[in-house]
């Protein structure tokens, strides 16, 4: 059976319920402070394998990260090549506010600091039909690609967060690109995030891109035997308590559909059906749900349809 393998981010993260997202010179209390098990990178592989993928998550923690081992691992994520460092774990600090919105800030500690035998051990185990994943959340991306690209693996990257620095990424080397609006507009150098989607959809016409709207949906454009198809998918309506790992949700179910080989409307609807719920509990790795509540969601009635355009 095919697996994933998420060459990706651990962190701890540090919730703050707040009234309003902190601005500039502004201080606010927090009425609750909660920690939670983190990091994209761990995120996506929880939601991958409660999709019922075999995932391998690559990565590091620091001598304050044993739990987030434990965490992967009750949930069926395959840890054997979490390293252990000196280095403290990555951590985030998260701002919740009182309608589900939130701000992020993180620092990689030892997310940052992969080194090649890491990935490149777990190549070298890699079979016909594995899928990489990677986020924007650790160091070496330009290299795990090309590594990757060299050894025929399919990849995939969510490119969160993204700056500048994304330009230089050999993102043509990728089968799945996937950006929110911000994302995009950093990879492209657009101003807006139509203009973006249509720049990356041209830039990259090997490559399935997927640009993911929030609360309005998503928009997808892929490669066919044809030519391309694109399309729109408009979100499931869900009441919001906190965002924090909604695109994680979406990111883990829509690669382990892929993994599986399932159409890639069917995997789109089913990530957007994992980060609609998760966005209805708090926290980060806690909000991820099960296959079965996903299942449910998408066959429900409420169900959106793709919007073909082509």
């Amino acid at each position: 059976m095919s697996k994933l393998i998420n060459v990706g981010s651990l962190c701890i993260d540090y919730v703050y319920t707040v009234p309003s997202l902190v601005c500039s010179g502004e201080t606010l209390a927090s009425s609750r402070r909660e920690v939670f098990p983190g990091g994209k990178g761990l995120n996506q592989s929880i939601a991958a394998a409660e999709a019922g993928c075999e995932v391998q998550h690559v990565g590091n923690i620091g001598p304050d990260g044993a739990d987030l081992v434990a965490c992967l691992a009750e949930r069926g994520v395959n840890t054997e090549r979490i390293a252990r460092t000196a280095t403290p774990t990555g951590h985030a600090f998260i701002q919740v506010d009182l309608t589900g919105q939130n701000a992020i800030i993180i620092h990689g500690g030892s997310n940052r600091i992969l080194e090649p035998h890491q990935w490149n051990d777990s190549f070298a185990e890699a079979q016909p039909g594995d899928l990489l994943l990677l986020q924007h959340e650790t160091n070496a991306i330009d290299q795990i690609i090309r590594d990757a690209s060299a050894r025929d693996l399919r990849i995939a990257i969510n490119l969160a967060p993204a700056d500048e620095s994304v330009r230089a990424l050999p993102i043509e080397l990728t089968d799945v690109l996937i950006v929110n609006e911000a994302e995009a507009m950093a990879l492209s150098g657009d101003s807006s995030s139509e203009a973006a989607f249509a720049t990356l959809s041209d830039r990259f016409p090997r490559t399935t891109v997927v640009m993911t709207l929030g609360r309005e949906g998503l928009h997808y454009a892929a490669p066919t035997s044809e030519g391309s198809t694109s399309g729109f998918l408009p979100a499931f309506q869900v009441d919001s308590v906190d965002e924090t790992a909604a695109g994680d949700a979406f990111v883990g179910y829509f690669m382990a559909n892929l993994v599986s080989g399932t159409s890639l409307e069917t995997a789109l609807l089913y990530g957007a059906a994992a980060g609609a719920l998760a966005v209805t509990k708090e926290g980060a790795a806690p909000s991820i749900p099960s296959l079965k509540e996903v299942a449910q969601l998408t066959s429900s009635e409420s169900a959106p349809s793709i919007e073909a355009k082509n």
